[in-house]
């Protein structure tokens, strides 16, 4: 019976997404728009979580991308998209994963969106981001930390 009351009472949902910060700049405008269209893409993708309150989290994802043609930035944007997050009744094991790669899957469209708006009313053509796979970005992380971490014996 204990077993079927902590079943239920595991919640997670969404209470709130938004976009925390955003930004968009064209240095080398209106000059990049006279060059042959072959971009040089570098992208970035990290992703922060704080808890606000007892089972509630916020986790934001920042995506940064920086588009040279030659050695011309043609633009920058940085997308930092957050949401709010409550989650009750999981521990600290189960927690991990969501935080760290649940929340930012379901945050990503929203950035991509995001991103694609930006680069579009910049007068660029269309940047559509990839899809990412969270769950093997957070095991590598989780590796990383592991490697990181003393170990004993």
């Amino acid at each position: 019976m204990a077993e079927e009351t902590n079943q239920q009472e595991r919640q997670f949902a969404l209470q709130k997404i938004y976009v925390k910060d955003v930004s968009f700049e064209t240095p080398n405008s209106p000059e990049v728009f006279t060059l042959k269209w072959e971009p040089k893409i570098e992208f970035n993708l990290s992703s922060n979580a704080q808890k606000l309150q007892d089972n509630l989290y916020e986790v934001s994802l920042t995506t940064t991308l920086t588009v040279k043609l030659e050695e011309k930035t043609a633009y920058l944007v940085e997308v930092c998209q957050a949401g709010i997050f409550a989650m009750v009744g999981f521990d600290e094991q189960e927690l991990g994963p969501l935080i760290g790669s649940y929340c930012p899957n379901v945050l990503f469209p929203y950035a991509r969106e995001a991103v694609s708006d930006l680069v579009t009313k910049g007068g660029f053509p269309p940047m559509l981001l990839a899809p990412v796979n969270f769950d093997a970005l957070y095991m590598q992380h989780m590796q990383q930390q592991q490697g990181a971490a003393p170990t004993s014996h």
